[in-house]
């Protein structure tokens, strides 16, 4: 059963459960989504269903993409994303909507995370930096020194300096499902979501080993 939806992240708040405790939660809009395609092993190598979320003006979209919606009569929309399922219970054209999942649910989140830029060692991967005193004077934040100055005479691939930080995937892994709101369309998970308000994100159902 293909238990995954695109949503847009709205924000955080908090919820009261029935004991008092205050629970932090993530406010996603999920759906509605549009099956747009689904694929088969026979036709396409893999099993998928690929779905389409965020209405939009036609004239965003390229003939390509509406051409691609049009087959199967639904509006034109601008995030497609994939779920790989094993077993599909979808049918092209369908909608999906935030009932797909229940309170209590574990599910993953898949966002973009906010970029921060291009930043230094301290910002990046919290290095403590220089001394600040005994003549330090413009290096407090450096990253010191890299690499051997002899042998190898070089700086190994995968070492830690500056650079861009953020703007990645990241995955919020096994977040409780702590409100399903059907008429609304929303989602409250139990904790942080990756990426900015607004921004779009993947919800999957954790799998089960």
């Amino acid at each position: 059963m293909l238990k995954g939806l695109i949503g847009r992240k709205i924000g955080m708040t908090q919820i009261f459960e029935e004991d008092g405790t205050a629970t932090p939660v993530t406010l996603i809009e999920a759906g509605p989504c549009y099956v747009s395609m689904v694929k088969t092993i026979e036709l396409d190598g893999y099993s998928a269903v690929q779905l389409a979320f965020g209405e939009v003006k036609p004239k965003r979209l390229t003939r390509g993409q509406l051409g691609h919606l049009k087959k199967n009569d639904l509006p034109p929309v601008k995030c497609i994303r994939e779920f790989r399922v094993k077993d599909i219970d979808v049918k092209e054209g369908e909608t999906l909507s935030a009932d797909v999942f229940e309170k209590g649910d574990h599910v993953d989140v898949i966002g973009i995370s906010k970029g921060r830029g291009f930043a230094g060692v301290v910002k990046r991967y919290h290095f403590k930096g220089g001394p600040r005193t005994h003549g330090q004077s413009d290096r407090l934040r450096g990253p010191g020194s890299l690499g051997a100055g002899t042998t190898p005479g070089r700086v190994f691939k995968g070492k830690r300096g500056p650079g861009r930080m953020g703007n990645q995937r990241v995955t919020s892994s096994n977040l409780r499902v702590i409100l399903v709101d059907k008429e609304r369309n929303l989602l409250a998970v139990n904790g942080s979501v990756p990426g900015p308000k607004r921004g779009i994100v993947m919800i999957k159902e954790v799998r089960k080993q």
